[in-house]
């Protein structure tokens, strides 16, 4: 349930991202600006069909591949659903509910029969335009029952605004708190929904009823703005204030090289209202520091409450929302004045709250942290990086089980505080999580299965000193050296589907770049090729994953799907064997596609460079690429 609560928390960013649009057209046409009718009516034009807007957009979010007939599902769903309701009961109004309903269930349905067969009389209903058909008769139903169950469910929903609006700076200190303290998980996507689009009603001059309170701030309800108002004293100055005391808190050597990066990001926050790179920095590192940035903003909140400032934005609360808005706003100079003192305590708190705690934030980071050291190849060299392996995990007594997937380790382990990440990356570990208080994942690369062979019968005989620790640096080799540039030329598209940016993989070690550059596919073909001529160096015993080495030197890793080790070589047939010479083009592994989206978190498949070190994976192309094409990348 919280994953599905998380995709849908992302899928509503498609519609979202209208809202900047439809406020400068509509805050541009109205008569305090440029006074021009028809920008204002263009801009309201977004305003008043946002609901359908969500259901198309949040339905190609939750599509596997973000097809378009995704999207027509979702506008079909939302036309039959509002159409039929009001024959039951002409009162309803969903509003963007009706939206976000209709792109659920054409985004599941069309997930579910995309791909449907039927017999060749009828095979020209089948796939994708059977979805718009079963999206009509789920959506028929589903109206029946609507009809008579959403009056009950829109008045609770009544019930729960008005009790937050007349809670007064108390429901808009707790709503400032959820907003920001769920944004680890993605759902504050799904209150912000709420607040900016349902809660509360207003009657514009055309005697539309408008809810929600962006909507409503936008069409000019004096009322609508505290929920919004406290979000500039964070964004504008809070935030910012943080990174300047990162700057401060940074070693002096190091000042030179953070403070371009923490200046940029707070700049963003306050023009742009665009918080996340900022609060990334500290969000994992100290949640103490997090939950106080929450609070902090609840304050925000229910300050500005308590001063009747009513401010909005179309986008975020940066700057430019604040300017462009401003002519709409109540008392927005004391946005100003809040903003200084908020700015002057997250000064203090994050500057102190960093020395005396002594968080690694920007600037503050050991030396040696920033480059892991890598281990030799041969044999002595993994003995040895074992040795130090288990030694970094706590020792013999702190490790239960080791196991391995295709790049990391899969520990269980007594107390995972003992595990000293530190000493884990100064030997060859590209990233370290700690899962729970027993559980630990250490990512190490392609070589991990030789990795954890070497750590067994350490573990059974007590881990012993190697009798050379310095085998490593004398047998590491000169691989980063040799590897060459890939040409465009020289490398095609493994497998027909979608490419996607690693960020968007729901895996963090690859979507981080932890495993290295790269990008990854949704796969729509069922056999995977060879991208490169190369020989392939590893095919792992559970199928779900190649490694080859191409003739220029670079090592590549692709990885089908999400966790598919734990199909132990279900929904694949390997077409090759290891230590074989390819080519472009050359057949590799078979995918049971139904088997593994039936079966996996994700059939997201990575193409990982492993061993990049100056070169850079420029991609020329994204999209729906068929297998074979050629010039989707060049590595330089």
């Amino acid at each position: 349930m919280f994953s599905f609560l998380q995709k849908i928390g992302k899928s509503l960013m498609f519609p979202i991202a209208t809202l900047p649009a439809a406020a400068l057209l509509l805050r541009f046409g109205q008569d305090d600006m440029l006074g021009i009718p028809f920008m204002s009516a263009a801009g309201a034009g977004i305003i008043d069909n946002l609901a359908i807007i969500f259901a198309i957009g949040i339905a190609m979010g939750l599509a596997h591949d973000g097809n378009g007939g995704a999207a027509l599902a979702g506008a079909v769903a939302y036309l039959v659903l509002t159409s039929a309701i009001v024959t039951i009961n002409d009162t309803i109004n969903m509003g963007v509910f009706a939206g976000i309903i209709s792109g659920i269930v054409g985004g599941l349905l069309y997930n579910k029969f995309y791909n449907v067969k039927f017999p060749q009389w009828l095979a020209f209903f089948g796939g994708r335009r059977f979805v718009p058909i079963v999206t009509a008769a789920t959506m028929t139903i589903l109206a029946g029952v609507l009809g008579y169950a959403w009056p009950p469910i829109q008045e609770g929903l009544d019930s729960a605004g008005e009790w937050i609006l007349n809670a007064g700076m108390f429901g808009v200190g707790a709503y400032g708190f959820l907003n920001r303290l769920l944004i680890p998980t993605g759902l504050h996507h799904v209150i912000n929904t709420v607040v900016w689009f349902d809660f509360g009603t207003f009657t514009d001059a055309s005697g539309e009823v408008v809810r929600g309170e962006i909507n409503r701030f936008l069409k000019g309800d004096p009322t609508a703005g505290p929920f919004l108002s406290g979000f500039f004293p964070i964004m504008m100055f809070g935030l910012p204030a943080a990174c300047l005391a990162m700057y401060a808190a940074a070693k002096k050597e190091r000042k030179a090289v953070v403070g371009g990066m923490l200046f940029s990001i707070g700049f963003t926050s306050f023009l742009t209202g665009i918080t996340e790179p900022i609060e990334f920095t500290f969000m994992f590192l100290s949640p103490l520091l997090y939950v106080i940035h929450a609070l902090l903003t609840g304050v925000s909140m229910m300050v500005s409450y308590a001063l009747d400032i009513h401010h909005g934005f179309g986008f975020s609360a940066g700057a430019i929302d604040y300017v462009l808005n401003y002519g709409l706003a109540t008392n927005p100079l004391l946005l100003l004045v809040v903003g200084l003192g908020i700015g002057i305590i997250y000064f203090v708190i994050f500057y102190f709250l960093i020395i005396k705690l002594d968080l690694k934030t920007p600037g503050r980071e050991e030396e040696d942290e920033d480059g892991a050291e890598n281990a030799g190849t041969g044999n002595n060299a993994v003995d040895v990086r074992a040795y130090h392996t288990i030694e970094g995990l706590g020792g013999v007594d702190n490790i239960v089980a080791v196991d391995y997937c295709t790049t990391r380790l899969r520990l269980t382990v007594k107390d995972s505080d003992r595990v000293n990440e530190k000493e884990l990356k100064r030997h060859g570990a590209m990233g370290v999580m700690k899962i729970n208080k027993t559980n630990v994942q250490v990512v190490i690369g392609t070589a991990v299965e030789f990795l954890a062979d070497a750590m067994k019968p350490r573990l059974a005989n007590g881990n012993p000193a190697p009798s050379d620790l310095s085998v490593v640096e004398e047998e590491k080799t000169n691989e980063a050296a040799a590897v060459q540039a890939i040409a465009a030329k020289d490398f095609e598209m493994p497998i027909q589907g979608d490419i996607i940016p690693l960020s968007e993989v729901p895996d963090e070690v690859f979507a981080t770049g932890m495993m290295g550059q790269g990008f990854a596919i949704m796969p729509t073909g069922n056999i995977l090729y060879s991208p490169v001529d190369g020989r392939i160096v590893s095919v792992f015993p559970t199928k779900h994953a190649i490694g080859i080495q191409t003739d220029t030197g670079v090592d590549l890793l692709i990885h089908v799907g999400l966790d598919t080790v734990k199909l132990k070589g279900q929904g694949f047939e390997t077409l090759v064997e290891q230590d074989t010479f390819v080519q472009r083009g050359d057949a590799l592994l078979k995918l049971d596609l139904e088997f593994l989206k039936a079966n996996a978190p994700s059939i997201a498949t990575p193409v990982i460079f492993t061993n990049l070190t100056e070169q850079k994976v420029t991609m020329i192309k994204d999209g729906f690429q068929e297998q074979g094409t050629a010039s989707i990348l060049k590595v330089e």
